[in-house]
């Protein structure tokens, strides 16, 4: 199992992990502050090319973090997936950058840095914080308003390696190059425009930017581990529960319980074939092709703790290779609907001798019932009426802690 990222409240009880908390809030703030990033115009600064330690110190954060982490994942310390990722909503994130851009500019603060001005007395980081409450009251009060401008254009957890189509360790390599080349730009802007000698800084820098494109280059070698990679990790643990103790797979009666439990949010994934899926599905069921099951795991991610994830195929061949995907991806609250569809329509549903018949000619994870039209879930077996039913069965359904991802913000 992937040791990190850590449960710190699982750890540590809820009073320690929020201590833990408190030390890293304020080892944050020291650095800011140690930075001059408690000064508006030290950063004002950066948008006239005078003082880019902006740009130096929080470029230097991001390459940092960004090498730690797809160092430690590609040595498989921690997996990627349980991070959190701000979800791209890309013309509002557009709009809303430019709109803070601006309030950086006059205000010569950003929030976490308003917050570090206001702790050292500065009484323009007092009346920053204070104007930014206000912007956030006023925003809660007025986001109706423009809520359909604010949700659009979502493209869920998108992130640079997707949109350049390349791999990870070439997405970090560029990352890495293109945060020294701004580095020695900025020191170029700041001799042009500020007066600032280069040579005075010290030359401890270089050996930092040599240590950095190293790692980055390891980045590179080491790669990320696939799916596969995470299962063979993961199979010792899961295989025996999955196989001999059959842990995950619920009967059709669960599943039938899980749809009118209103504590539950219920995701049944159909991963057959779309003419399967349109000849019969449950109702609510989503289509969710298998080849394309890894790509719906960022978003599955977002979900919340009481989400259970139900997967499904004729049979039970399929889903078990899909739950395994979801399951070495990180997604917790997975199950498999014990005999697929074919024991669900067992269970709901009295087939004729006809369909019987078709039995012994079907493959394993064929579908075993034969319809005259594509009834999707228009058959009454789609949705069964749970009052007509008396079923005897072993609930397995368990909520784990939620490891996903949660929070997120800005400095």
């Amino acid at each position: 199992m992937t040791p990190f990222p850590l449960n710190l409240i699982e750890l540590l009880g809820q009073y320690g992990a929020y201590a833990v908390f408190l030390l890293i809030g304020f080892g944050f703030g020291y650095v800011l502050e140690i930075s001059g990033f408690g000064s508006s115009p030290k950063l004002a600064g950066q948008f006239y090319f005078k003082e880019m330690t902006v740009l130096k110190v929080m470029f230097t954060a991001i390459i940092v973090a960004m090498l730690g982490i797809f160092l430690a994942s590609g040595l498989g310390l921690l997996d990627y997936n349980l991070i959190w990722v701000n979800p791209t909503y890309l013309w509002p994130g557009i709009l809303g950058g430019f709109i803070m851009g601006i309030g950086f500019i006059v205000g010569g603060f950003c929030p976490g840095t308003s917050l570090v001005a206001m702790a050292t007395g500065k009484l323009d980081g007092v009346f920053f914080v204070l104007g930014a409450t206000f912007g956030i009251f006023a925003f809660g009060e007025s986001v109706s308003l423009f809520e359909p401008f604010f949700n659009s254009s979502y493209m869920g957890r998108f992130t640079l390696p997707e949109f350049l189509n390349m791999s990870t360790g070439a997405v970090v390599l560029l990352v890495v190059l293109m945060a020294l080349f701004m580095f020695w730009g900025g020191e170029q802007l700041e001799k042009k425009f500020g007066g600032l000698d280069p040579k005075r800084a010290p030359r401890l820098r270089y050996v930092g930017a040599g240590g950095v494109l190293l790692v980055a280059v390891a980045v590179v070698f080491i790669g990320q581990p696939s799916t596969a990679d995470k299962w063979t990790m993961l199979a010792p643990e899961k295989e025996p529960l999955l196989v001999e103790e059959r842990a995950y797979q619920i009967h059709p009666g669960e599943l039938l319980d899980l749809m009118h439990n209103k504590d539950i949010k219920l995701f049944m994934l159909d991963l057959r074939t779309e003419a399967n899926y349109n000849i019969f599905h449950i109702r609510d069921a989503q289509h969710a092709p298998f080849s394309t099951l890894a790509d719906l795991v960022g978003d599955l991610m977002l979900e919340p703790s009481n989400a259970v994830f139900v997967v499904m195929s004729n049979h039970e061949e399929l889903a078990v290779e899909g739950w395994k995907i979801l399951v070495a991806e990180g997604l917790h609250n997975v199950y498999i609907l014990e005999g697929g569809i074919n024991y669900w329509l067992d269970t709901f549903d009295t087939p004729t001798d006809e369909q019987l018949g078709l039995f012994s000619h079907a493959g394993v994870d064929d579908l075993h019932y034969d319809f005259e039209a594509a009834l999707g879930d228009r058959h009454e077996a789609a949705d069964p009426d749970p009052e007509h039913f008396e079923l005897e069965f072993v609930p397995k359904v368990k909520l784990e802690l939620k490891k996903g991802p949660s929070g997120g913000g800005c400095g």
